[in-house]
């Protein structure tokens, strides 16, 4: 077929209402609304003539905006995004093919992008989320009346009464180090609520806790935990704010400040909880080397070693988590844990059958949790 009588053809279909190539404009699914997704048949050159110039995507819509070009299209290309679209509008969709003397629309097509209530292509996710729910509440109801659940021992929170006791009949101090990150890091916040647990047991005995912090956020919610936390124990004359105070935000310098003060205070348990760094090494010799107690717990990986090395225990990644549940048996928070537990078993488990499976050669499981 020659250029003019292709040309003529294309005009022709066009001046019908006919389309030259398949082209579709569809809602994008699983998605918040304000896009559309096209696709269209590739246009080869040989389908086309080689006369072809370029070709254009352009877009109308009903809002009164003059139709405007939305991308340049290579020969090849059969799908297109478009997005920051209004909701419930109309547009129009034109595939142009540009000659030297002529421009033909080679296929037009329209769309309206909607708003999905549901994801469908994540089920999956959905009945995982129920699934864990039903175990929480599960779990929750039975701690709460009263039932016994089992927890794995961990060395490292039974020597807490140990330690405590230890300086108490040394008449010495605690000090409790919640590491060096902020408030929003979740070792962090797992060891505040581990401190709580060493207050009270340490209330009881009215032994000295001090609390040295780098952050000023961790040091404020420190004084409310240690001062709530001998209040519930009907001891608030034991809290002493200035035990619990703001050290320097300097990494190193909060590392020999510390360290100073255990040389001077000599405490006799020293609790290193919390997100450490390279500072942590500095800290564990020097407490070790006063012959304290000590108890460190991190999730920090490359940390790990070096607490192992120089103290007497070492919580290991998510044990530091369920420290608090250990300590204070507190229902909703042992249900919590036991449903973690069981979810992370049933992970383990699918991605065991899933593994099998996809030995065997099918696919399909495993494609059910894309």
């Amino acid at each position: 077929m020659t250029y003019s009588a292709f040309s003529v053809f294309l005009s022709v279909l066009v001046a019908t209402g006919a389309a030259a190539i398949d082209f579709e404009v569809v809602d994008t699914p699983h998605d918040g609304g304000g896009s559309l997704t096209l696709r269209w048949e590739p246009v080869a050159r040989s389908a086309v003539a080689e006369s072809v110039i370029s070709l254009g995507l352009f877009r109308t819509d009903g809002s009164g905006e003059p139709r405007g070009k939305r991308a340049d299209l290579a020969f090849g290309d059969s799908t297109f995004f478009d997005e920051r679209l209004t909701n419930g509008q109309r547009y129009t969709y034109e595939i142009e093919a540009v000659f030297p003397s002529t421009i033909t629309v080679l296929a037009r097509a329209e769309g309206t992008p909607s708003l999905q209530w549901f994801r469908t292509d994540r089920i999956a996710v959905f009945f995982g989320v129920v699934l864990f729910t039903g175990l929480l509440l599960w779990f929750t109801y039975h701690a709460r009346s009263g039932r016994q659940m089992f927890i794995r021992r961990i060395a490292g929170l039974e020597a807490v009464d140990e330690a405590i006791g230890r300086a108490t009949e040394m008449g010495k101090p605690i000090m409790y180090i919640p590491g060096i990150s902020s408030m929003e890091d979740v070792a962090t916040i797992a060891s505040v609520q581990i401190l709580a647990q060493v207050a009270k047991k340490a209330g009881e005995y009215g032994t000295r806790l001090m609390v040295p912090n780098r952050d000023p956020i961790v040091m404020a919610v420190a004084q409310e935990i240690v001062k709530e936390s001998y209040n519930q124990i009907g001891r608030p004359d034991l809290y002493i704010q200035d035990d619990i105070y703001y050290v320097t935000y300097s990494q190193f310098g909060y590392a020999a400040a510390v360290s100073g003060i255990m040389l001077r205070e000599r405490p006799a348990a020293n609790f290193l909880l919390g997100m450490f760094y390279a500072e942590s090494l500095i800290l564990s010799e020097t407490g070790n080397t006063t012959g304290a107690i000590q108890i460190a717990g991190t999730d920090s990986d490359a940390q790990l070693p070096f607490f192992i090395t120089s103290c007497d225990y070492t919580l290991i990644g998510e044990e530091l988590y369920a420290a608090s549940v250990y300590l204070s048996r507190e229902p909703m928070l042992l249900g919590s844990l036991k449903a973690q537990d069981f979810a992370k078993a049933a992970v383990l488990a699918l991605i065991l059958i899933g593994t099998l499976l996809s030995i065997a050669g099918d696919t399909q499981f495993a494609g059910a949790f894309r």
